[in-house]
């Protein structure tokens, strides 16, 4: 019989841990509920600007219609103060001309590129004159092998 009261005692322990999950469950849902509440009130209220509404309720949520203001005082002054003595009588071309999309690298690059075209420049006259030399060498033992075969043919005939 012991085990029977013990099946009680448990059975009555499940009970009361249920009873306990179901009042914290509902305490968790309504809390839930009260800030769905919370969330529905908060909502902002409608604003219309285009929109002409029917109902009196919704009439006053309406913007007025804004009225126009005499404006011609203050274009007068803008007028007044837009007016500049000073006239452009020259006009650059470049400055009206859209530019090249590389100008600017063109225009950082110029002065290494000036002095690598001197640079270039020495290197072509050099070559030149090292050309010349190796010419005038060749030409000149060039004339020195005619002059030794014309001195031989003479002296064999």
């Amino acid at each position: 019989m012991a085990a029977v009261g013990t099946l009680n005692d448990e059975a009555l322990k499940r009970k009361e841990r249920l009873k306990a999950l179901r009042e914290r469950q509902s305490a968790q849902s309504d809390a839930v509920q009260q800030e769905e509440e919370k969330e529905t009130e908060k909502l902002p209220k409608p604003v219309f600007r285009s929109y002409k509404p029917e109902s009196d309720r919704l009439k006053e949520l309406s913007i007025q219609s804004a009225k126009p203001e005499d404006a011609t005082k203050s274009i007068k002054e803008d007028m007044e103060t837009g007016q500049t003595d000073h006239v452009v009588t020259d006009v650059d071309l470049s400055n009206l001309a859209p530019r090249k999309p590389d100008w600017d690298l063109k225009r950082d690059i110029s002065k290494k590129l000036d002095k690598l075209e001197r640079k270039t420049q020495r290197a072509i006259a050099e070559l030149i004159r090292e050309r010349l030399k190796a010419s005038q060498e060749d030409l000149a033992s060039v004339v020195m092998g005619e002059a030794l075969t014309r001195n031989n043919t003479k002296n064999m005939t």
